[in-house]
């Protein structure tokens, strides 16, 4: 009975159901796009070429996060990857350019321009990408049409197909509900989830079948508590008199939430997209001895040893990196002595901030191995599992999905308290429902 109430309580408020409705519209769109077929390929050869099982080639987890579109060869068939591609440089150039760390510091102006500047890249790696992708199609072309014409076209194509994707991101997190960038790599994976469940249940037992999806509810209760794992630091906010009468600040002891996983599920993107490049680009000198063919064999294979410790690397690597460009200890500290906050036994100013560096740094290690960990765990599943559900045990797939799935069930609460309805959990494990107090 209290679902049911949920449910009417979040359609009887009328922006947060305009907001779902709206990204339902745009996911359905996406979908759309996912089963339209390149103009100038041959479909009965199209259907005949998509794999029938998971050979473990990253390229086959590529069609996993744009929800097939990768192996039926849509419009869609690059998703919204290029533009993570493009993130990831952007902002190594925020790191390492002057002019663009100035941007970063210009506020919402700076923020636009380094948009635009991530937009345009997009567009040099969607070309770049694409042709790549177009050496998987040379056998796959109707009878009599022109090759070179094929080529040109498809590149136009897939690269506004991709800024179309970017195009509904940005309208579902303008006008819907979540990240509209995660949302639509999350509905690329839920969309390939049950097939995978299906063709591995119909190979098991009554018995493993059970087996299998209570280790595989355990594995998603760790995601979900790594992902909400928090820190506590306390802080104290001091009384202050106004006109020698009214008390502002409560000088109660509160406390600020430093997240284990602050980056949230944003360094395994980035990690996941870099592995994507060797395969993804295969077609360039594959059969030769060239540095891209040494590349392609040693990562051609994401179940082996070489690409989950790179792999694994990378996404501690980024969770530091990503952390460090999104999280300023100093920037804390300024807000806490601004508000006259204080963190019992330390100094306001640099020595507060020494005090959140630190404790952010002993946070992001643990935090970042055990995301590593789970990231990794399909390759010790593919043991007992088929190679299609084994990417769901653990793996970029169902991080990305919990990360994604728990911020917009935020959103969707904030929306119930500020409208004064009861929350979606009762127990408060959606952390945006907890009491807690931010500085700033």
């Amino acid at each position: 009975m209290k679902f049911i109430t949920t449910i009417k309580n979040i359609f009887s408020i009328e922006e947060l159901r305009d907001r779902i409705v709206n990204t339902l519209f745009y996911l359905f769109i996406f979908r759309l796009g996912s089963f339209v077929l390149l103009p100038g390929l041959d479909f009965d050869k199209v259907e005949s070429s998509i794999p029938t099982g998971n050979s473990g080639n990253p390229l086959d987890f590529l069609n996993t996060l744009v929800g097939g579109a990768f192996h039926n060869k849509a419009i869609f068939s690059l998703g919204i990857m290029p533009y993570i591609t493009a993130s990831i440089v952007i902002q190594l150039l925020t790191v390492a350019v002057p002019y663009f760390q100035k941007l970063q510091k210009d506020g919402e102006s700076g923020r636009n321009q380094i948009n635009k500047y991530t937009k345009y890249l997009t567009i040099l790696v969607c070309l770049v990408q694409s042709r790549a992708f177009l050496f998987t199609t040379k056998d796959l072309l109707m009878d009599g049409y022109s090759h070179s014409f094929f080529i040109i076209s498809s590149m136009v194509i897939l690269t506004s197909g991709s800024m179309f994707c970017l195009w509904l991101g940005d309208k579902i997190t303008e006008k819907g509900i979540g990240n509209g960038v995660s949302l639509l790599i999350m509905i690329g994976i839920i969309s390939r989830f049950l097939p995978s469940v299906r063709d591995d249940f119909a190979s098991s037992g009554v018995l493993l079948i059970f087996i299998k999806s209570l280790l595989f509810f355990f594995i998603v209760v760790a995601t979900v508590a790594i992902t909400q794992a928090i820190r506590k630091v306390p802080v104290s906010y001091a009384k202050q008199m106004v006109n020698g009468r009214n008390m502002l600040g409560t000088g109660q002891r509160q406390y600020i939430p430093l997240k284990v996983i602050a980056a949230g599920v944003m360094p395994i993107i980035f990690a996941q997209s870099v592995m994507f490049l060797p395969s993804l680009l295969f077609g360039i000198g594959k059969d030769s001895n060239s540095v891209m063919s040494t590349l392609f064999y040693l990562y051609s294979d994401r179940f082996s040893v070489t690409y989950n410790v790179t792999f694994a690397l990378l996404i501690i690597l980024f969770t530091y990196f990503y952390t460090a460009i999104t999280t300023n200890p100093n920037q804390i500290a300024d807000d806490l002595k601004r508000n006259n906050g204080f963190v019992p036994g330390i100094k306001p100013g640099n020595s507060t901030a020494d005090f959140f560096d630190k404790v952010m740094s002993r946070l992001l290690l643990p935090g970042s191995l055990i995301i590593a960990l789970i990231a990794v765990l399909p390759v010790f599943a593919n043991a007992f599992v088929l190679e299609g559900f084994a990417s769901f045990f653990g793996g970029t797939s169902l991080l990305i999905v919990v990360g994604v799935v728990l911020d917009t069930l935020q959103q969707i609460e904030s929306y119930l308290l500020m409208q004064r309805y009861e929350g979606m959990m009762k127990s408060g494990k959606v952390k945006g429902r907890q009491n807690y107090s931010v500085a700033g």
